[in-house]
């Protein structure tokens, strides 16, 4: 898949004990998100925050570490994201979901030989450097 220039930045922002049918909803949604097509999701695990319900929510040692914030973060075209908020209108329900436009620089993947796909290895004669 090939992305480049303007896109669009999907945010969502929920509570690591939130599940959807038996399994975390940060799984689902990114699963679903690469059932769509979609470039790409990364799953980053917070160790403090809060959200609308004002409770804070930490790891630090001697204090609950109960319903940590997670936020997932998707990366595609304004109508590849567009399209895939219905799944986030079923699936989010506390939470955050934001929009934000962004302009992909590089997205660039690794062959099996893990070379960038499209690119040569920076030791192959005749590659300027």
């Amino acid at each position: 898949m090939r992305l480049t220039g303007t896109a669009q930045r999907l945010t969502v922002i929920v509570g690591d004990s939130a599940h959807w049918h038996h399994k975390p909803l940060f799984t689902e949604i990114v699963h679903r998100a690469h059932q769509a097509g979609l470039a790409g999701a990364t799953v980053l695990h917070g160790v403090e925050g809060f959200g609308a319900t004002s409770r804070i929510h930490t790891s630090r040692i001697l204090s609950l570490s109960e319903d940590l914030p997670v936020v997932i973060i998707i990366v595609d075209s304004h109508d590849r994201i567009r399209d895939f908020l219905p799944h986030l209108d079923e699936l989010v329900t506390e939470g955050l979901v934001t929009l934000d436009d962004c302009e992909v620089i590089r997205y660039v993947g690794t062959n099996p030989d893990g070379v960038g796909a499209g690119h040569a290895p920076m030791d192959t004669p005749g590659h300027d450097r």
